[in-house]
């Protein structure tokens, strides 16, 4: 499972169950209404619906995110190489944004364009990396998953399950991932094409 720099290994991703129970965790603490809980759980729903890397997340302005009836999207202005790129979504995680802005409303936080999305309690400023990082450990603790995870699984899960809905659409995931060449993307491919367990189960059958 290699490109010609890294290597994609199964605990670098997080099985169907791993990534649902993560986000259950946090939607149920998010449900007391406690500011932290209603944060994180953007955090990790975000980052499971778009792939953005953590830095892309944590630079996110009010004005990055585009909700429109059928397909939404955010602007990532300054991704790896410092490219630009729009990355499109849709289903819950849609009204979960609504939701989170009217939330930023009634807690009293702006949501002008060029205020940050999401808000770091400590300075009012733009979270850091590390504070988001930080953000994915407690969730990811509470969710009983592997210690070994970073938030940067998320978007590798992303990318795994993007492929797979996609039909393995390749061209599909690199430009949602912002990936400058289809070598890299083709890593995910190779971990998650059905002809290999499949040719795998028809070798064993033969002994």
């Amino acid at each position: 499972m290699r490109s010609k720099n890294w290597v994609l290994e199964p605990g670098k991703y997080l099985r169907k169950d791993e990534a649902s129970r993560l986000l259950n965790i946090a939607k149920h603490r998010a449900d007391t209404g406690r500011k932290i809980p209603v944060r994180d759980y953007f955090i990790i729903h975000l980052a499971l619906t778009t792939g953005l890397r953590v830095a892309e997340i944590a630079a996110l302005k009010c004005s990055d995110v585009f909700l429109d009836d059928r397909l939404c999207s955010v602007l990532v202005r300054k991704g790896k190489g410092n490219k630009k790129r729009m990355v499109y979504f849709t289903g819950p995680f849609r009204k979960h944004c609504r939701d989170y802005f009217k939330w930023k409303l009634i807690i009293g936080e702006s949501v002008e364009q060029e205020e940050p999305l999401i808000v770091s309690s400590n300075t009012g400023g733009h979270m850091t990396t590390r504070a988001i990082q930080k953000v994915f450990k407690r969730c990811a603790k509470r969710a009983c998953l592997n210690s070994s995870y970073a938030i940067h699984c998320l978007r590798h899960t992303y990318a795994c399950f993007l492929l797979k809905a996609s039909n393995w659409n390749l061209r599909l995931v690199q430009k949602q991932l912002g990936h400058s060449t289809i070598s890299t993307t083709q890593v995910y491919a190779d971990v998650m094409m059905p002809d290999v367990e499949k040719a795998l189960n028809r070798l064993y059958k033969t002994f």
